[in-house]
């Protein structure tokens, strides 16, 4: 266990806590909920900058970094469908969600072929996770009342999250396409 490994295992180990707050009868749970969110955001990237720039990287953090990634922003997804109860939040969530699922089994069955390699996350892949996570921490930010700040009679945090979600599934949707074209020369073929 190193120290991204750590991170890593400390971020899963958030998300039942982050649950637990979200649901919490008191009025400040969204705000603590969004917190400990923006917390396993940041272990996310710090610990994948220490993975990369002191050489720690190992098969054990290159399984639980997106397994930590994936339930993370599954489950909090879930928690938004849940507080927003709208279709405007639940179509987004469930072209995220249906991408994840896509996505995660195209590289596996890349994988078994040896070519895991042209389905490795690209850039776009991580400004969209950069806007998925905004998206979410906004979202749950603005499910807190009374709200600071009011645009047009919504809370400000509120307008930044569906600006941020509805960004979030355009990076989604291209992102599932270069993938997908990637890939696409291997699903069709019949040599393989």
């Amino acid at each position: 266990m190193n120290i991204p490994n750590i991170l890593t295992s400390f971020r899963i180990l958030m998300i039942p806590v982050f649950v637990l707050v979200f649901y919490l009868p008191v009025e400040w749970n969204y705000k603590g909920a969004a917190i400990i969110f923006a917390v396993a955001g940041w272990t996310d990237w710090f610990d994948g900058y220490i993975a990369r720039r002191f050489n720690m990287t190992s098969p054990l953090g290159a399984f639980l970094d997106p397994v930590a990634d994936k339930l993370m922003v599954v489950i909090s997804i879930v928690l938004i469908v849940e507080l927003y109860e709208t279709p405007w939040v639940a179509v987004p969530a469930l072209v995220i969600i249906g991408r994840e699922i896509t996505i995660t089994a195209l590289r596996e069955w890349m994988a078994e072929y040896g070519k895991s390699a042209n389905v490795k996350v690209s850039f776009i892949g991580k400004v969209k996770t950069l806007w998925q996570l905004g998206a979410i921490f906004f979202l749950i930010l603005g499910g807190a009342q009374p709200s600071l700040v009011d645009v047009f009679g919504y809370p400000l945090f509120v307008i930044l999250g569906y600006f941020s979600l509805y960004v979030s599934v355009a990076l989604t949707l291209w992102s599932m396409y270069i993938y997908i074209k990637a890939a696409w020369p291997y699903l069709t073929s019949k040599e393989l």
